[in-house]
């Protein structure tokens, strides 16, 4: 195979793809993907950060055709697909591809569900470009993970263009010529960097990876050109942005092996290297009892990511508590939380917290996998209680079930839209495969003026 058809090979099968051809299997993983990321687009609808992002946009929001998900207002879809794409990731809530650390919905569901307001989409076909979008992501990724990501690129944003203009491209009816441009388009629109994070900027990244993916397709459509060769070329997205290169990740077992179908989902709301370290603070709580309150200090041992992602000692905002390992073994420990109320400005903020915060110290070690963490705690008196956490919840060796992720989904819903409106939404995410159209779910999620 030579290193010029990878565009063109992942445009064909993209273009190509039948919905009886995906495993059942995936196909539930897709609908699983679906509702994680609808509850965590209305658990965020109501951040400051979404907030600003639709004043700055208002002015420029063409007609109103597409819902902001959990909100009153309605854009056009582009900016919907930008909007929804930052209430999504906000919280820090939503899903992951462990291989690469990319959240795939936030792109490919963000852009989808704007543009499905303005055509009638079944929930069949919506699946299946959501399926398919998130395909084309996560394999990308492969191919440059992770060296792309340790030179700073955050890879949701990066990969993530990809398959919002996949996804999008399925739902305008793509040929592969156009869908290789589509790539293309997307490719010259690649940004994001790990140095946004902890800032508003790293929920904008999977908004404008929506939005500039979606557009690549509309363009597309109509017959803007771009490189054949966007993604390999000596010039090209792969050889720009990393120094590895592996195509084989692309498009080798297109059909046969599904990384659609190992996606996770997080049950903290924060950076998914911490959750370990909360999962075992949580477990140490819940044996310690009220002799949490004589903690002398808190060892952590942990791989070195976590160090390099999330080791901010003084958080002062929500958001950078988010990437905290101290802030989230200390709230962990002291309120048994690691949903988004451990993570407002006012608890990382809280004197407690601050206290025992101090008293977690953390060592990187190439040893211990990345979902693993071995945690020793000290108390007054001198006694040390250790547990290691081999994998946390939510990894895919331990999966959060249907149940979890509906609790998940109606908790952080219920503040925003109500409990009525919640359990409703809920239950027509759970049956999205057999919804005639599904710019109805879009409508549902709206919260009243």
């Amino acid at each position: 195979m030579q290193d010029t058809e990878i565009t063109r090979r992942l445009a064909a099968w993209t273009v190509g793809l039948d919905a009886e051809a995906i495993p059942e299997t995936v196909r539930a993983e897709g609908v699983r993907t679906f509702v994680n990321w609808l509850g965590c687009a209305v658990g965020g609808a109501r951040h400051e950060t979404v907030d600003r992002a639709l004043a700055a946009a208002l002015p420029f929001s063409g007609p109103a055709r597409a819902q902001v998900i959990g909100r009153a207002e309605r854009v056009d879809e582009l900016h919907a697909a930008l909007l929804n794409g930052i209430s999504s990731h906000v919280l820090d809530y939503d899903d992951t591809h462990l291989k690469t650390i990319i959240h795939p919905a936030g792109p490919v569901a963000s852009a989808i569900l704007a543009v499905a307001e303005t055509r009638a989409v079944s929930g069949r076909d919506f699946l299946t470009a959501l399926i398919a979008g998130i395909e084309v992501e996560c394999r990308i990724g492969n191919s440059v993970y992770p060296d792309h990501y340790d030179r700073g690129w955050h890879i949701t944003g990066t990969a993530g263009v990809f398959g919002a203009a996949a996804a999008t491209g399925r739902l305008l009816g793509l040929t592969e010529l156009q869908m290789t441009w589509a790539f293309g388009i997307a490719a010259t629109q690649s940004s994001g960097f790990r140095e946004m994070f902890g800032t508003m900027c790293k929920s904008f990244h999977p908004g404008r990876a929506a939005q500039n993916g979606a557009m690549a397709a509309f363009l597309a459509k109509a017959d803007f050109d771009s490189s054949l060769r966007a993604i390999e070329a000596p010039r090209g997205w792969a050889n720009v942005l990393s120094t590895k290169q592996d195509y084989g990740e692309i498009v080798d077992g297109l059909g046969t092996r599904w990384e659609a179908g190992l996606n996770t989902y997080k049950p903290f709301a924060c950076g998914i290297v911490i959750h370990p370290a909360i999962d075992g603070c949580q477990q140490l709580r819940d044996k310690l009892g009220a002799r949490v309150a004589d903690i002398a200090s808190v060892e952590l041992r942990t791989h070195p990511l976590v160090l390099e992602l999330t080791g901010k000692t003084a958080p002062t905002t929500g958001l950078e508590g988010k990437f905290s390992v101290f802030h989230s073994a200390a709230t962990a420990l002291l309120y048994g939380d690691g949903s988004p109320t451990a993570f407002t400005d006012e608890r990382v903020r809280d004197p407690a917290v601050m206290a025992l915060r101090d008293k977690v110290k953390a060592t990187s070690d190439g040893s211990v996998h990345e979902d693993a963490v071995h945690i020793a705690v000290t108390l007054t008196d001198g006694e040390r209680i250790e547990l290691h956490v081999p994998h946390a919840i939510g990894s895919l060796e331990r999966p959060l079930s249907n149940e979890a992720i509906g609790e998940k989904f109606v908790t952080q819903s219920v503040p925003v839209i109500g409990e009525v409106a919640s359990r409703a939404l809920l239950a027509m995410g759970w049956a999205l495969e057999s919804s005639d159209d599904v710019a109805a779910i879009a409508s549902a999620s709206a919260a009243q003026a």
